[in-house]
């Protein structure tokens, strides 16, 4: 029983510093993975990893002279030249980050998600028979503010009438994405930046780029009909879920704004405690506080079939 003696005399000798500090790297490491996961700073983190045993073992060589300098003399250019490399990578790494201590749950309220839901399955039948291209993203946890901004401002209650009346050809306001923030159209004609999607097929048009692309860099969902093949299609995290019938795009949005996963992982449970703890702090502010008076994307799916537009 030496063994168990030794080992009671080494865990006597860890205090509660070692403890918090063996919980913070841990954390750190967690936070690392959770971050880069699905992106491709993985690739550059697995290489990292690969090399640095070899630069370790290079720079505590005092013989190797010629490559210690080398290695002194790259390494602070690499360190550099890794933010301006893998600029998307680690804006959407830190825009998850962001929403991490957000529990996986619709921001759509539950009495009027199903409404919303029956609506879109409704318009997208519609719009797939008429084969009238549209673009319709819906905003979750991630606030789209910056593309309402960018498109013309609607504010009106959503009706598979108004989608239909948006997205009719030539009108002016077919030429876009609309942006349902809940149960209201917040804007149309709303011009989505492409982004590098590298989950999304080749041989994707516009429309569909800019889907994956607004699902890629936020959790919003985009719902597209091709205006050449009326084919339906959804795109989740950079994804397309293509050739989707209305009952198909109904379940699967029903999945994800009605039905929703609520389990969280122990980052998320993490920040949503601290969240709770934050929002109760200013509560009581709030009450202790005195009242003061006064208070474009027209291209199709199919790039066989889409004709670019000036």
């Amino acid at each position: 029983m030496q063994w168990l003696a030794d080992l009671l005399l080494r865990l006597s000798a860890i205090s509660p510093w070692d403890v918090l500090d063996i919980v913070l790297v841990a954390g750190l490491i967690y936070t690392l993975l959770y971050v880069v996961r699905g992106t491709r700073a993985v690739q550059l983190l697995r290489g990292v990893l690969l090399l640095a045993p070899a630069v370790y073992l290079l720079l505590s060589q005092a013989n190797l002279l010629a490559s210690q300098w080398i290695l002194q003399t790259i390494l602070p250019g690499v360190l550099f030249a890794i933010p301006v490399v893998f600029q998307p990578e680690l804006r959407r790494a830190l825009e998850r980050l962001g929403r991490a201590g957000v529990i996986l749950r619709p921001t759509i309220d539950p009495s009027t998600a199903e409404q919303v839901v029956t609506t879109l399955g409704l318009a997208a039948e519609r719009l797939a028979e008429l084969k009238h291209g549209a673009l319709i993203v819906l905003e979750r946890e991630t606030g789209l503010d910056d593309l309402i901004e960018r498109g013309v401002d609607m504010d009106a209650r959503l009706t598979s009438d108004l989608l239909l009346q948006v997205f009719f050809p030539n009108s002016p306001l077919h030429d876009g994405a609309v942006v349902l923030r809940g149960d209201r159209l917040a804007a149309a004609r709303v011009v989505i930046p492409l982004v590098e999607v590298p989950e999304a097929e080749g041989n994707l048009g516009t429309r569909h780029i800019a889907a994956a692309s607004v699902s890629a860099s936020s959790d919003a969902l985009a719902v597209v009909v091709s205006e050449e093949t009326g084919i339906i299609s959804l795109a989740r995290d950079g994804r397309l879920a293509r050739h989707l019938d209305p009952s198909a795009l109904v379940s699967l949005l029903t999945g994800y704004l009605v039905t929703a996963p609520s389990r969280t992982r122990p980052l998320d449970r993490l920040w949503a405690a601290v969240g709770e703890l934050v929002s109760s702090m200013l509560q009581l502010s709030d009450r202790d506080a005195e009242p003061v008076a006064g208070a474009g994307h027209g291209a199709d799916a199919d790039p066989k079939d889409a004709e670019p537009k000036a």
